[in-house]
């Protein structure tokens, strides 16, 4: 199981971060992403990180404002966000590929999905 945490309403500008607590199975090997979707909107992918070597992913979007991290002792993936923008206002999904695919970016690559923490940034 994954349970995501740390949303809130936060003012443009300002950062929040984004908790992603893993259970169940063995996520520390497991290639771990961020998603969010914002109304009316697709699954948009924002970030990523491989299980073994630490390597990171980003979305455009958030390169250079978001850091995804993990802290696998204790089973933790988390999403630090900066000079957050309206833009960004969205539910926010973590998630799991334990198969490492090649298209990261996907959200049909991913098997686990936590159930989604609500980001909302006013302007």
């Amino acid at each position: 199981q994954l349970q995501a945490s740390g949303g809130g309403l936060v003012q443009a500008g300002g950062s929040l971060r984004l908790s992603c607590a893993a259970s169940g199975r063995p996520f520390s090997v497991y290639r771990m992403g961020w998603f969010r979707q914002a109304p009316g909107k697709e699954r948009e992918f924002i970030a990523a990180i491989k299980g073994s070597y630490d390597s990171t992913y980003y979305a455009d979007s958030v390169k250079g404002r978001f850091t995804i991290s993990r802290d696998n002792a204790k089973n933790t993936v988390y999403l630090q966000m900066n000079s957050l923008k309206p833009e960004d206002t969205a539910v926010y999904y973590c998630a799991a590929d334990p198969r490492a695919r090649v298209d990261l970016k996907g959200p049909e690559n991913y098997d686990y999905w936590g159930q989604g923490t609500l980001v909302t940034v006013s302007s």
